[in-house]
């Protein structure tokens, strides 16, 4: 009798122990990707609205000289030569306005050559 408790036992525990063992598949978001083009002296979109939280892709790409796009609150600070493309990767913590600049000087127009990211909250 006992041995029969034993043997439905580890039979019970060798089909439902997987069961306990799988954990379950935690989906991540796609990254959200959004394209830019850096020529002198804009950023076009000049600027975007993103969700805290939300994977983020910029891929940014120049037409005329090497440029960059440094957004320091974000952690982003990429250059990009000129006809290439690339790309940078984020997630906004937090909610707010975050104004980008290039980081390479591109001509006289360099200091006015802004980028804008508004990050809200989901709704």
């Amino acid at each position: 009798m006992k041995r029969k408790h034993v043997t439905l036992a580890v039979f019970i525990g060798t089909l439902l122990g997987p069961a306990f063992l799988i954990q379950p598949a935690v989906t991540q978001a796609a990254p959200k990707k959004i394209e830019i083009t850096a020529k002198r002296f804009t950023f076009e979109p000049a600027e975007i609205t993103v969700e805290q939280g939300e994977p983020v892709v910029l891929e940014l790409k120049s037409v005329d000289v090497t440029h960059g796009l440094r957004i320091r609150e974000l952690h982003v600070d990429v250059k990009v030569n000129k006809g290439a493309t690339t790309e940078a990767s984020f997630t906004p913590t937090s909610v707010g306005d975050f104004v980008a600049h290039c980081s390479v000087f591109c001509g006289s127009g360099h200091g006015k050559m802004t980028f804008t990211v508004h990050v809200v909250k989901k709704p």
